[in-house]
């Protein structure tokens, strides 16, 4: 159970940092000139906030997992 907490924890905080990557790198970057704003809104929320929750909450969901390496981990 403490293993799915700490992967939707980090689900949650990768949609957040997911999106807010997105929106900056495609209004920086965006060659759109008519509409980068919405361009960046929709691809910040509906692509790049998505896959940030999905790359963190598989590396959270494996990292609590995890246990300490010393004498008796686990006892």
């Amino acid at each position: 159970m403490k293993r799915l907490g700490i992967g939707v924890l980090c689900a949650v905080g990768g949609y957040i940092a997911g999106a807010l990557a997105g929106y900056f790198m495609i209004a920086w970057f965006s060659s759109n000139m008519h509409d980068r704003s919405v361009e960046a809104a929709m691809s910040s929320i509906f692509v790049w906030g998505p896959v940030g929750a999905v790359l963190a909450g598989f590396i959270g969901f494996i990292w609590g997992g995890r246990r300490s390496g010393g004498a008796g981990a686990g006892d």
